[in-house]
Formats: C-alpha cells, structure tokens, sequence
C-alpha cells in the first residue's frame, strides 16, 4: 500500500509524449503524430531481427547490390520493406524515398497521398552485422512542396533546414528511438519486456566539454592538409590544447550517439585520392541532413567543413557530402582549418 513517502518516478511512453507535443500546437492535426507511431512500429519489428539475426536466418548478404554499389544484407532489405509496408497505405505521405533505392518511391495510385515526405535509410551501418555492431534507422521527415496528386523528386529534395521531423532509432545492447520536431531532442528507450518506448532521456543537450573525437584515421593518407591539421589538434600534437580521446566504431550510428550524449565530434572528410568520392561518402538527404537537425537542437552543429549542412540544396537523391559533426566549437574550429590551409 503506499503510504505517501515514495519517490515517484514518472513514467512516459512515446505515444504520450507524442500527443503531449501536439497538443501544444493547436492547428495540429494529429497526422504527423500517427507517422511517428508508425515509424515507431517499424523500429520495434526490426529491432525484433536485429536482436536474433542469425536464429531468424536474417544475417548474411544477398546476391544485391543497391544504388550505392555495395552489397545488400538481408536485414538492410527487410527493414527498408518494413518502412515501406507501414508507411505507403496509411494517406499520410505523399511520397517516399529509400537510401536503397535509385528512384523514389511513389504511394501506388489506390491510395490517398498525403502531405509529408518520408526519407529514410532502413538500416545505417549494415556492413557491421555480422560483427554484432550497433546499427540503425534514420528517418527525415518534409513536408511536401507540390500542391496535390503523386509526390515529386522535387519533393524530397529539400534542404534540411525544411525538416519537420527528424530522428533515428539504434540497434544495440538495448534500442531507442530519439527524434526531434524543432523543440528540443528527446529520447526513449524500448523496454522488451512490455513492448514501449519509454522516455529515458528528455530533452538532450550535447556537451560544451567534449570528451571524444570519431574518425577513420586509417585514412588520414586520403585527408586534405586542412583535415590532417585539424586531427593533429585534436590529438594535441599542436600544442594548442589537450587531446581528447579517439572513439570510432565504424558505424555512423553508434559514434553520433555516443557523442550526441557525452559530447564530441565524428567527421568523415572528402577523399582527395578517391575520384568517384569528390565530395565525401556520406548521403546528404539520408544521414548527413537529418542528423545535422538533430544536433543543432541538441546545441551542437553539423558542417560539410565550409557550411552548415542544413543549408545545401540537395540536387539529386544520393548525394553524398563531407561531414563534421558534434560539439559546435571543434566543428567551426574544423572549418577554420580547412580555410586557412585547403
């Protein structure tokens, strides 16, 4: 019986912090937030894969490649089906577009269309499944710019500083889910046992006092002299302030999580001896843009090294772009060293 001297730990699920949202914006009308739980859903079906990979005759690759060149894993084309399934019949979006695949991908004409755009990549990171890494989801949300009828490619090249909606979800050791709507970033925690995203960490603020820097130093022989500088500062090699220490997991993912909660940088710079990679290997619509929104609400910054990623104006669908990303000051300190020295 409880006797009034108990310390009451409030409990949220993400349905009533989405509605409690809403609810604060009375022309909403309630659409978005359905999307949410729909994208919500599809995170706790493939979490339920990631979980039990290999029992469920998921892990390994297929005999496809995507639009990207690499090898498709099983589990990369399920969730990108699960994406799908869940999103193209509800009337709320009036197209789709999957880093899986070349071209958009139209509502088929029986359904209504609504009007958001849903950008997706189904599951960042695939390449470390067989190494039980954690991967992920990541999800951009527009609103769209065509007045009725299919949805464009115009659509869903927007820049990110139209998003509406952005977040992802991470595969690992447990699963969350963290999103933002431009008022702040939140996130929730799958608890397996009941089946709900529990609200675990409400409103994140990366912090000013970053403890690790992620990136690929195997390719430091690849890396502009403004890039090779800057990793040098961040080593401490320079004098100038105190190393920080390097994490890197190889999957964008689990290093953006990482530093969005204990404050950071991850970059992933353009590569000067790899021509088809000109301007760098991340996609701008799939990871670069929504992430960059996510961070700027969490009080951070997200650069391609000359310019906030929110404000380039996407040209084709899998756009690739550098990326410098986490504690606002290492990121504009990134970009004064590639102007003084690039």
């Amino acid at each position: 019986m409880l006797d009034g001297n108990e310390d009451y730990i409030q409990i949220t699920t993400i349905e009533r912090h989405i509605l409690e949202e809403q609810s604060s914006h009375p022309e909403a009308t309630g659409v978005l937030t359905s999307l949410l739980y729909d994208i919500a859903l599809a995170g706790k079906v493939i979490a339920s894969k990631t979980t039990r990979a290999g029992l469920a005759e998921i892990l390994g690759r297929t005999e496809e490649t995507n639009v990207q060149g690499e090898v498709v894993q099983k589990l990369d084309r399920f969730a990108d089906l699960t994406l799908y399934r869940l999103n193209y019949h509800t009337g709320r979006l009036a197209v789709m577009a999957s880093e899986e695949h070349a071209d958009i991908l139209p509502i088929p004409p029986e359904y209504r269309t609504g009007k958001y755009v849903l950008l997706f990549d189904p599951l960042d990171g695939s390449s470390n499944i067989d190494f039980n890494i954690p991967v992920g989801t990541i999800f951009a949300v527009y609103r769209r710019i065509s007045e009725d009828g299919p949805g464009t490619l115009e659509d869903c090249l927007q820049p990110g500083r139209n998003l509406v909606v952005a977040g992802y979800l991470i595969y690992g050791s447990s699963t969350m889910f963290v999103y933002t709507t431009g008022h702040g970033v939140h996130g929730f925690t799958l608890d397996p046992s009941v089946g709900e995203f529990l609200l675990s960490h409400p409103h994140i603020r990366t912090s000013e006092e970053p403890a690790y820097f992620s990136a690929n130093l195997g390719n430091r022989t690849c890396w502009s002299e403004g890039v090779n500088k800057f990793t040098d500062y961040l080593l401490g090699l320079d004098s100038q302030r105190e190393a920080l220490n390097l994490r890197y997991i190889g999957s964008l993912m689990a290093d953006f999580h990482r530093n969005l909660l204990s404050g950071g940088i991850f970059y992933y710079p353009a590569d000067r001896k790899d021509p088809t990679k000109p301007r760098g290997k991340l996609r701008l619509l799939y990871e670069a843009s929504p992430l960059a929104f996510i961070i700027e609400q969490a009080g951070g910054y997200g650069s391609d090294g000359e310019q906030n990623i929110l404000d380039i104006h996407p040209e084709s669908l899998h756009q690739r772009t550098p990326l410098f990303i986490g504690n606002r000051e290492l990121v504009e300190k990134a970009e004064d060293f590639l102007k003084r020295y690039d």
